[in-house]
């Protein structure tokens, strides 16, 4: 009775942590993990077990081929033919192409290259198709065991508690009605969706050019002495000298006879420019300033969230100058320094030479505008990665190679064409995301452990026993669809799994419902943006506001849920 008690008030201390604090979800799954750990609730060889789950593994495995497959020119070259001056066939076109990659390859990445193409359509307002576009991706993710990370946690946990996971294609019938009709949802929603796209950041609006005549008195001393970095509400980003760049600027650096000085900040400040003599202003030339410059978001608790520009040593960390910054659709303007970053946040940044070789720039952002950042591929990576990706997913649907060894071997492949490096995916290894399942099959284990998981099931049953499994499914659906929208989808599924599976042994009735009921609700993230990253990356794309997530998610949470509650019982009968 006592471990009971101590479990219950673990895991009410992680839910109320993940609902009312903005601490990291990893921090708080493992910070309950290792309390449930020395109370003696699990012992040393549970924690190590679930640590290589083989379900983990598997999703370990496909994140880092993701990577490559992100690469794939396949999207890119679609992404130019998707929109035209049809709306409903523009946003048909859009939505099945993006449900389609999103159904093989992290949505993310799909969001983010498509995004660009949304924004620089001539036909339509960008904020029109963009919610479509986060939406279509969630809907895509559902149809298959590796199109979100959700589905393979699930798995994970049901390969931990019976030793069988979930097949590849268990999701298809579902996902793919599911994503049919939510998509012909967005056609008449789409009226609902705000017609004036947000301001995009112009280079020009946010940067100010000054030359360094011969005659002033900057030349020959450096950016401190000089002043440069005390303005209130300008910041001196770059310096173009002689056709090379200098970007992040030092403090130590010395000014020449000829230097362009890049400012960046509250540029209607202009006029504080005037206490130097020997400059002369200028409008932000084409060429090597723009072409130095990156549009990101801000991620969902990134390291830098929470602190401001100057406070998170920002240039040391990344190489990079905020040049212009966007919250809500609107820029914010004065001193960029003094602005606390939140997630969702877009930044325009001048980026050094490094930028593209800091290993904390996965965690940090998502790259929107990926013109610095885009890697081509030859026609070889392209077809023998896409084929080999096919051959994998063929071979484990027919039973005939473990998922977990075809992905390996996919990602051997990769390394030897030199799609990914292994100081990519060193940088870019999901280490949150296998501390959170890894804690998250623990606490399970725990639960199942002190017996708290057959005593909430055996109480539900009481209640639920008369109204019949259906009943119970649908109270399963429901409650991890409202965790997704106040959490983070891969939270709700790991909080929600323990006790739709114990349910459903307790009333007696197959757990291939309730588990596949967890996946499906915890992707169904349509109403706020907070859900799902897809849906925070386009709020400032589209300058959105959280009625609009809710007016154009509401008819499709509802045919959504409608749709998986009807064949739920169909295909995976009690």
């Amino acid at each position: 009775m006592l471990d009971q008690l101590l479990i219950s008030g673990l895991f009410l201390w992680l839910l109320a942590c993940l609902l009312f604090t903005d601490w990291p979800a990893s921090k708080i799954f493992v910070g309950t993990m290792l309390a449930a750990y020395f109370l003696g609730l699990v012992d040393t060889r549970d924690v190590l077990d679930k640590a290589s789950n083989p379900g983990l593994v598997t999703l370990m495995l496909l994140l880092l081929v993701s990577i490559g497959l992100e690469k794939l020119s396949w999207l890119n070259r679609l992404s130019g033919k998707l929109i035209g001056p049809s709306y409903s066939l523009s946003l048909l076109r859009l939505g099945g192409v993006t449900a389609l990659f999103s159904a093989f390859v992290n949505n993310t990445a799909v969001v983010a290259t498509l995004a660009t193409t949304v924004r620089a359509n001539r036909h339509h307002p960008a904020s029109r198709l963009l919610i479509p576009l986060s939406y279509a991706a969630i809907l895509g993710g559902t149809m298959t065991l590796i199109g979100t990370s959700t589905n393979l946690i699930v798995s994970s946990f049901l390969e931990d508690a019976t030793g069988v996971s979930l097949q590849f294609f268990d999701f298809l019938l579902i996902g793919a009605v599911a994503t049919a009709l939510g998509l012909l949802v967005l056609l008449f929603a789409g009226h609902l969706l705000p017609r004036d796209s947000a301001e995009q950041i112009q280079v020009a609006e946010y940067v100010v050019e000054a030359e360094v005549n011969a005659g002033s008195s900057l030349v020959g001393r450096s950016i401190a002495e000089n002043g440069l970095r005390e303005l209130e509400s300008l910041f001196l980003v770059e310096i173009v000298r002689d056709e090379h760049l200098i970007s992040p600027v030092a403090p130590n650096e010395f000014i020449e006879a000829g230097d362009k000085l890049i400012f960046s900040g509250d540029i209607t400040q202009v006029n504080s420019l005037e206490q130097f003599d020997g400059l002369t202003l200028f409008a932000v030339e084409e060429g090597l300033l723009r072409e130095n410059m990156m549009e990101v978001i801000v991620m969902p608790n990134a390291a830098i969230e929470g602190k401001t520009i100057k406070e998170s040593g920002f240039r040391s960390l990344f190489d990079a100058a905020v040049v212009g910054m966007r919250r809500g659709g609107k820029r914010l303007s004065g001193k960029l320094g003094n602005i606390t970053i939140q997630a969702g946040d877009n930044l325009m940044l001048a980026v050094g030479p490094d930028f593209n070789e800091r290993k904390n720039l996965d965690k940090n952002f998502v790259v929107v505008d990926d013109a610095v950042a885009g890697n081509g591929t030859t026609p070889l990576q392209n077809w023998s990665v896409s084929g080999g990706l096919a051959l994998v997913v063929t071979l484990a649907s027919l039973e005939l190679m473990p998922l977990i060894k075809g992905l390996a071997l996919l990602l051997v492949w990769m390394l030897v064409l030199g799609m990914v490096r292994a100081s990519e995916l060193r940088r870019r290894f999901p280490f949150e995301l296998w501390l959170i399942i890894a804690s998250a099959l623990t606490l399970s284990q725990a639960l199942s452990n002190t017996g708290l998981v057959n005593s909430l099931a055996d109480m539900l049953q009481v209640h639920l026993q008369a109204m019949g499994p259906m009943a119970a499914l649908v109270g399963v659906y429901l409650v991890t669809l409202a965790l997704t929208e106040l959490m983070t989808n891969n939270a709700a599924a790991a909080l929600s799994f323990p006790v739709a599976f114990g349910l459903a042994e307790s009333l007696g009735v197959s757990v291939m419902p309730f588990v596949m009921a967890v996946a499906y609700a915890a992707s169904a993230s349509f109403l706020t943006p907070y859900g799902y990253t897809t849906n925070l990356m386009v709020q400032n794309l589209g300058g959105y506001s959280l009625r609009d997530y809710a007016r154009t998610g509401l008819p499709l949470s509802l045919v959504y849920a409608a749709t998986v509650l009807v064949l739920l019982p169909r295909v995976f009968p009690f």
